[in-house]
């Protein structure tokens, strides 16, 4: 899966989760928008929430602003999955798996002009390799038991080396990491603030004006205003061109217009405001029969590639001496038997039915259903319809009692309830979590719901560690080490029990259980191995851990729609590539 939170890395919390124009006298009007922008191929897309960060290396969540402004030595092929160049024309992989050289391709430039070299990406590896800046994406390197690093060297002007300790499977994916520039980023990690940390830690954060963030995508950033839009302009001196020699991205602009739901995007695409719109599963039969009449094709790329969950906070750590956790909701949190009975009280197909309007199906996996490595139901993993019989029976197995007036009460007495938390604005997941705490109603559970903005949301996740449960989601892929950072012990995204990041506050107590242990050792074992049957076989044994012992309360499995309008040209619509993965080559009408 990926991780990130609502990106989490590869997978990035993550987190599945402007029309305001570059015109002040154009105000907030979808039609005068349209007008405005007819002087320049432009592409208007939204996204619920602002961005959190402009550096690539601190980002944790997604959408995220990357996939326009910044590239790696390699990419995916949306429609293959494989690994294909990217700023590197190529590389040799030497016989015993342990030596990669990549060639960087000739004349490669930053946005500012400056040439992009070995140099830099010697310096990107160094800085996310660096113990003190904390990052999703270094937990995907990590190899062996040791969680040893490659070693990045430069080799010439335009080659550069890795060198790992042992054969990694994962490698080649893994350098799509965006390259950043060291002509600009260097003095930021070498440098300190008062309490000791790099400067890099508050380097290129949203109030960095846009022209000071250089960049080597497609796009550079050209304006952000919090709470509105970003919008992107074409790089000029991005390297890839057409058969006939001509520059690309064709389009212009990118337009991120920052909206506050799920519902505000849906009536602003059916006004002409925007030329793509996730298509959300109540507004699918609405959009399909205006499909002619609005111009505009819904794509189906079929399961998605991301996961939807529920899960509680298991940590049983301590902060300066106070729980994350109270003691006695963490001791129901803990035990597994009321974890499954929670599962078997939810009723993930009336989800399907009435929330996904029957697109979609329960997910019993962390691994994306695309993958070669997802495994079914039918090879032994556990899944649990709805049977609330089912999960009262394991309560009171527990030592959990109800009261005159159907309380689950726990053997001391207390009331079982608990806070909920999920990102506002995603109807979804607002659905689910009303749907959660109705369904749970029925054990005698009182949920105590509450939507909370994307980006407070993450901050208890990654920084005070302090929430009970959530409903939320993973980014997927096609490699499962790509959540490598969910399931290693110290993975900077192992967010059921997280453990302190860099400059945090140490934790006191902090335990892991023995089914997360091994889950963490499988995941160590099959990068170590090069045989895809063999490694599928270590990922079939994760598949049936997690849904045995439920870190995370995996829901529903929706398809991939995406409604595009006709004059966008170009799109080749996959679950994994979405539509835009080929952006360069898109064009606009």
């Amino acid at each position: 899966m990926m991780s990130a939170w609502a990106t989490w890395g590869k997978q990035v919390v993550a987190l599945l989760l402007v029309l305001a124009v570059g015109l002040v006298s154009a105000g907030c009007n979808p039609a005068r928008f349209a007008q405005a922008s007819a002087d320049v191929p432009r592409l208007v897309l939204s996204t619920l929430s602002d961005p959190k960060t402009f550096n690539p290396i601190l980002s944790q969540e997604s959408p995220n602003v990357f996939s326009f402004t910044f590239e790696g030595l390699t990419t995916t092929d949306g429609i293959t999955g494989e690994t294909v160049p990217a700023l590197a024309e190529g590389w040799e992989i030497s016989e015993d798996g342990k030596i990669l050289v990549f060639t960087l391709r000739d004349g490669l430039r930053w946005s500012d002009g400056e040439p992009l070299t070995v140099d830099d990406v010697v310096f990107t590896y160094d800085t996310l390799f660096n113990p003190d800046i904390p990052t999703n994406s270094r937990d995907g390197f990590r190899i062996g038991t040791q969680g040893l690093l490659p070693k990045v060297s430069k080799v010439d002007d335009r080659r550069v080396q890795f060198t790992l300790p042992e054969p990694f499977a994962p490698m080649l994916e893994n350098t799509s990491l965006e390259i950043i520039p060291a002509h600009i980023l260097q003095p930021a990690v070498e440098g300190k603030d008062a309490q000791g940390k790099p400067l890099f830690l508050s380097t290129w954060g949203t109030d960095t004006p846009p022209a000071q963030i250089i960049c080597n995508g497609p796009y550079r950033l050209a304006q952000y205003i919090s709470g509105e839009r970003v919008i992107f302009e074409r790089n000029p001196y991005y390297w890839q061109q057409d058969d006939q020699g001509n520059p690309q991205p064709y389009i212009e602009q990118v337009v991120w217009q920052i909206v506050s739901s799920t519902d505000t995007s849906f009536f602003q695409f059916r006004s002409g405001g925007l030329d793509m719109e996730s298509v959300q599963p109540d507004f699918f039969s609405l959009l399909k029969r205006e499909e002619e009449r609005g111009n505009f094709t819904i794509y189906n790329g079929g399961p998605g590639m991301g996961t939807n969950f529920f899960a509680f906070n298991l940590n049983r750590a301590s902060r300066n001496g106070k729980p994350l956790v109270d003691p006695v909701r963490s001791a129901w949190f803990n035990s597994v038997a009321f974890r499954q009975a929670v599962s078997y009280g939810i009723d993930r197909q009336t989800m399907v039915n009435n929330i996904f309007q029957g697109l979609g199906q329960p997910q019993t996996s962390p691994i994306s259903v695309p993958s070669p490595f997802f495994a079914p139901p039918e090879m032994g993993i556990r899944t649990y319809d709805y049977n609330p019989e089912k999960a009262k029976e394991l309560l009171l197995a527990d030592g959990f009692q109800y009261n005159s007036g159907g309380e689950l009460l726990d053997a001391a007495g207390n009331r079982v309830r608990f806070a909920l938390i999920t990102n506002s604005g995603n109807k979804i997941r607002e659905s689910i979590g009303a749907q959660i705490k109705n369904d749970l109603a029925r054990l005698g559970i009182q949920v105590d719901f509450q939507p909370l903005a994307f980006n407070a949301l993450v901050d208890r996740l990654t920084d005070s560690l302090e929430w009970e449960a959530l409903v939320l989601g993973l980014t997927g892929g096609t490699e499962p080490n790509g959540g490598a950072n969910v399931w290693l012990l110290d993975g900077a995204l192992h967010a059921f029990n997280q453990n302190a990041g860099p400059g945090q506050d140490p934790l006191e107590g902090w335990q892991a259980a023995d089914w997360e242990r091994r889950i963490a050792d499988l995941y160590i074992e099959a990068a170590q191995i090069i045989d895809e049957d063999k490694r599928f076989e270590l990922y079939k044994e994760t598949q049936q851990l997690t849904q045995e012992y439920l870190p995370f309360t995996y829901l529903i499995n929706n398809l991939s729609l995406t409604a595009v309008r006709n004059r966008v040209q170009g799109v080749k619509y996959t679950a994994l590539g979405g539509a835009l993965w080929n952006i360069q080559e898109l064009t606009v009408e």
